[in-house]
């Protein structure tokens, strides 16, 4: 085997970057230092325009994690304390938690095959339900879930939406942009996401300048001017340095990334071959950005990863523990539209996430498919 061919095909190649856009990065890092303002600066305001129009949206919000995006814009659209959420079983904690301490009470509903929240369960949990009014959504691995479902629900049950687009930047369901159709929506800068930032950072966009408004106070202690504490808020602000790099260096290379994950994504989609391997389908109209790419494996799933490991190929599950089975959840209130939730289980029994990012070489990609195709042989 060559040098080149005992390389480790990593989950995700954070040196590969650095080593990419890392000039770059250093001078966007000395334009902050010489600015003198490295708080809710120039560039965090030019970062928030940034992405906003790339987005289509009117205002964007800079903040200091995606998990304080969702607390924030729940806060901002003014969920109030008990009021009942429904979102997914299936997603990272932060979710969940976000709800938590915007005051909220989650209620789960199960997912769909793609692994997305099953808007159809939404419809009669809302339909029976008046007291159940808010839902955050997660557009998870990448994909778009069906937003002309999420309005059409939005518009017959006066629904409040909060999309959770942390892993699906630059998403589209049929056309439009993921985070269109809520009130507001939440996107994460951690390191791994489509656009990461070099630690935490997050974003809230929405069309409402109201609640734009809200949400600038709510991340800087509530204040709406100096020393004028309307609300009682967080310090949540986005670096100054995070801004810089984002909007300077990897904002403008974002087209290019999503562009490799989906190359490679389609090569994994037509050519992993394997009776014993399920690649789910993605929600219809979706318009993924590949933040995942996730596969069932339904019987020996750690022999799977095993056999992977053993031909230098990283690989990660997400996520194996529903949210609603948390031990953190046993001293929070929370509820289940139905018990179990069994398409969420399966996810959680039987998904593995492959590789799949924008420093992958094609030889990275055949030896990923390869070595998916060639188990037990």
């Amino acid at each position: 085997m060559s040098e080149r061919e005992s390389r480790r095909v990593l989950l995700n190649d954070l040196r590969a970057q650095w080593a990419h856009h890392g000039p770059h990065v250093l001078e966007a890092v000395e334009a902050v230092g010489e600015s003198g303002g490295w708080i809710l600066g120039s560039e965090v305001a030019a970062f928030e325009t940034s992405l906003a129009s790339r987005w289509g949206l009117a205002h964007c919000v800079g903040c200091g994690s995606g998990m304080d995006a969702i607390e924030i814009a729940l806060r901002a659209a003014g969920l109030q304390a008990g009021q009942r959420v429904l979102t997914t079983p299936l997603s990272a904690f932060a979710t969940t938690l976000a709800i938590l301490r915007a005051g909220g009470v989650p209620v789960f509903v199960d997912v769909d095959d793609a692994g997305q929240l099953d808007l159809d369960l939404c419809e009669s949990a809302v339909a029976d339900d008046e007291g159940l009014r808010t839902i955050v959504p997660v557009h998870l691995y990448g994909h778009a879930l069906d937003l002309a479902r999420l309005a059409e629900l939005r518009d017959r049950y006066a629904l409040c939406v909060v999309e959770d687009c942390a892993q699906a930047i630059g998403a589209r369901s049929h056309g439009v942009p993921v985070g269109s159709v809520g009130e507001l929506a939440a996107v994460s800068f951690y390191p791994t996401k489509n656009l990461g930032a070099m630690g935490d950072g997050g974003a809230i966009l929405t069309n409402k300048e109201e609640r734009a408004a809200a949400a600038r106070a709510l991340r800087d202690y509530g204040q709406t001017q100096k020393y004028h504490h309307d609300h009682l808020g967080l310090n949540s602000r986005l670096d100054e340095l995070h801004a810089a790099i984002l909007g300077r260096v990897f904002l403008p290379d974002l087209e290019r990334s999503t562009a490799r994950r989906r190359e490679i994504a389609a090569r994994y989609t037509a050519e992993i071959d394997h009776a014993r391997l399920e690649i789910p389908p993605i929600p219809p109209g979706s318009e993924s950005v590949w933040h995942l790419y996730p596969i069932r494996v339904p019987e020996d799933r750690e022999a799977f990863r095993a056999h992977l490991d053993a031909r230098g190929i990283a690989s990660a599950v997400h996520y194996p523990i529903l949210i609603p089975d948390q031990k953190a959840l046993a001293s929070s209130r929370s509820e289940s539209v139905r018990t179990p939730l069994p398409r969420a289980q399966r996810f959680a029994e039987t998904e593995l996430s492959l590789p799949i990012h924008p420093y992958l070489t094609d030889r990275d990609v055949e030896r990923v498919i390869d070595a998916c195709n060639c188990w037990h042989d």
